[in-house]
C-alpha cells in the first residue's frame, strides 16, 4: 500500500527562491500521477526503486526517460507530464517544489532543462548532501519558513554541485535589478487592477522588452507571474480565514467573482470552494 508525506509550505514571500509543497511516497505498484503541468518547478529524487517519466518536449513532442535509484527528474512550470512507477519494483521518491528570481539560473547551472530533465550525480558525497537536504525539509514541516528556506538553499547548491551536467554560472545582471523592482511593484499592487505595461513601467522599461528579460528570467511571463501570485495569496485567505468567496476575489484583484473563480480554477483545478474544503476543512460558502 503507499506511503506519503505531503506538506504545504506556509509562506509565499521569498523572491530569490521560494518553497511551495514537498514530500514522499513509496508508491504502489504502477503508481501514476498525471498527465498535468505544474506552476513551478518541481524536482523529484528516486531513493529507491524504478519508473518511466514521460515529459513535453520544448517542441511539443513527449520524450519517454528510464528513472532508477539514485536519479532524479526535474519537471518545469507548465511543462506537461506523466510519471510512473514500475509493476515490479515501484519507485520511493522525494520531492520539492520551488520557484524563484534565482530558480531559472540554478537549474540551468545544473544542466537541467526541458529536453534534458534527468539528474545524475557526478559526485557522491555532494549527492548524499542532497537527499539529506530533501529529506529534511519533509521531515521537519514545523520549522519556521525560514528555517526551511535556508535547507532548500543548501539544496539547491548540492544540486547544481552534484550534477553530472553542470554547467559554468553566468555573472550577475542588470535584469535581476528590474525583476526584483517588478516583484516589489506586483507584492505591493497585486489587489489593484494593474497590467504588464504598468509593471514594465514602474521598472522604467518598454513593455516588449521588460516582457522578454521576465520571461528569460523567470520561465514565464509577466501576466502568467501575476495571476500566480494572485492565486497565491487567495489560497492564503481561503486557508487561514472565513472571508466569503467574492471577498478574497477582490482581495486579490478580481472584482468579478466569476472572473476570479474561472482564473482560480485554471491554477488549481478546481473551483474555491472546493479548494477550501479540500485544504482548509471548511464548508463551501
Amino acid at each position: 500500500m503507499s506511503e506519503v508525506i505531503f506538506s504545504v509550505f506556509p509562506s509565499e514571500n521569498f523572491i530569490d527562491l521560494g518553497l511551495y509543497q514537498f514530500g514522499w511516497e513509496q508508491c504502489d505498484p504502477s503508481h501514476s500521477f498525471g498527465p498535468a503541468a505544474r506552476n513551478h518547478y518541481l524536482f523529484h529524487l528516486c531513493l529507491s526503486g524504478t519508473g518511466r517519466l514521460f515529459a513535453e518536449t520544448s517542441r511539443g513532442e513527449s520524450a519517454e526517460y528510464q528513472i532508477k535509484s539514485g536519479q532524479g527528474f526535474l519537471l518545469f512550470p507548465n511543462q506537461v507530464a506523466t510519471y510512473i512507477a514500475d509493476h515490479e519494483l515501484p519507485w520511493e521518491y522525494v520531492w520539492l517544489e520551488f520557484d524563484g528570481l534565482r530558480a531559472k539560473e540554478s537549474v540551468e547551472q545544473a544542466g537541467l532543462s526541458p529536453t534534458q530533465p534527468v539528474y545524475r550525480a557526478r559526485h557522491k558525497d555532494v549527492y548524499e548532501m542532497m537527499k539529506e537536504e530533501m529529506l529534511y525539509i519533509v521531515h521537519h514541516k514545523e520549522e519556521t519558513p525560514f528555517h526551511l528556506i535556508g535547507h532548500l538553499y543548501l539544496f539547491m547548491d548540492s544540486l547544481v554541485r552534484s550534477s553530472s551536467a553542470l554547467r559554468t554560472a553566468k555573472g550577475g545582471r542588470l535584469r535581476d535589478f528590474y525583476i526584483k523592482e517588478a516583484f516589489s511593484f506586483i507584492e505591493q499592487n497585486f489587489q489593484n487592477d494593474i497590467s504588464v505595461e504598468d509593471i514594465a513601467a514602474a521598472c522604467g522599461l518598454n513593455r516588449s522588452y521588460f516582457g522578454k528579460i521576465f520571461h528569460e528570467s523567470m520561465g514565464k511571463t509577466p501576466q502568467e507571474f501575476l495571476i500566480s501570485y494572485r492565486m497565491t495569496k487567495a489560497t492564503e485567505l481561503l486557508k487561514l480565514t472565513d472571508l466569503s468567496i467574492c471577498d478574497i476575489g477582490n482581495v486579490v484583484g478580481y472584482p468579478n467573482q466569476l472572473h476570479f473563480s474561472r482564473a482560480f480554477k485554471n491554477v488549481y483545478g478546481v473551483s474555491p470552494r472546493d479548494w477550501r474544503y479540500e485544504h482548509a476543512g471548511k464548508r463551501p460558502r
